[in-house]
């Protein structure tokens, strides 16, 4: 299915006020899933999906089964789609911009972005080569930069707000549209950088992270659960499997489970 031309800003509207939720899909089923219970948009999971793909997270999901997975999603979705599309999968801006021309062309609304450990100047490269080619066959796309400066403890802890601010304000002016902050749980923190950064803020689900009613109010736009999802589905069934195959078989079958006849209805 094409992009419909104002997903992208129907997606950046979400952005505006309130908290947008976004409960990380992996899969069409997944995603279809989610807006079955009332997701406003789905967004993928980079390491959910890459499982499911038969790889592991981090840069090493073939292009292809990730385009072949965005086509399966957005077919089965009428609400905007946001994909992880991790690092961009090279180090060459060019390379990468293509490569999220594509995922724009195959109907994503929103791309995750992130610079891990590397140089903030090429994340700020890849973005600024994204919006070029975006702009140049005229593909909106909602470009959301993950900055890894609390996830990964790039600074110490009394000099990550400043740090994480002088990131976003580079990404900011390389066209970013969000800036996504894991692993930042303190109050404090997180409204210097809502106040600070210039863009909506989306912060990663911790436990730390329950009240979503204080998080809007601390200024936060969007809170995603990441690979929690995944990692619990793959918990649950492994040990229903577990079960199955060496145990009593009393995991099967599951009180929760939906029901063929209720999941063969969502498609």
């Amino acid at each position: 299915m094409p992009l419909v031309p104002d997903t992208a800003a129907r997606f950046r509207h979400l952005h505006q006020q309130g908290l947008l939720r976004l409960a990380n899909a992996w899969d069409a089923g997944t995603a279809r899933l989610a807006e079955h219970h009332g997701a406003a948009a789905v967004a993928t999971t980079s390491a959910g999906l890459a499982w499911s793909q038969g790889y592991p997270d981090g840069d090493h999901l073939d292009v292809d089964a990730l385009l072949h997975a965005v086509a399966g999603i957005v077919r089965v979705i009428r609400v905007p789609l946001t994909v992880d599309v991790e690092g961009g999968y090279g180090d060459d801006p060019a390379q990468v911009a293509q490569t999220v021309l594509r995922v724009v062309q195959a109907g994503a609304a929103g791309i995750n972005l992130e610079d891990g450990s590397g140089d903030p100047a090429l994340l700020a490269a890849k973005i600024h080569a994204i919006r070029q080619a975006c702009s140049a066959q005229g593909a909106d796309v909602f470009i959301n930069a993950r900055t890894d400066v609390y996830l990964r403890g790039l600074a110490a802890e009394s000099a990550r707000v400043d740090e994480t601010l002088a990131r976003a304000a580079r990404y900011r002016d390389a066209g970013a549209d969000g800036l996504f902050v894991p692993g930042v749980v303190g109050e404090a923190d997180i409204r210097a950088l809502a106040q600070g950064c210039g863009l909506p803020l989306n912060v990663m689900l911790r436990p730390q992270l329950r009240d979503f009613d204080a998080l809007a109010a601390w200024g936060v736009r969007r809170i995603s659960a990441g690979s929690a999802l995944a990692e619990s589905a793959f918990g649950h069934i492994g040990a229903q499997m577990d079960d199955f195959l060496h145990g009593t078989h009393t995991a099967l079958p599951d009180p929760q489970a939906m029901g063929y006849g209720t999941i063969n209805a969502l498609f």
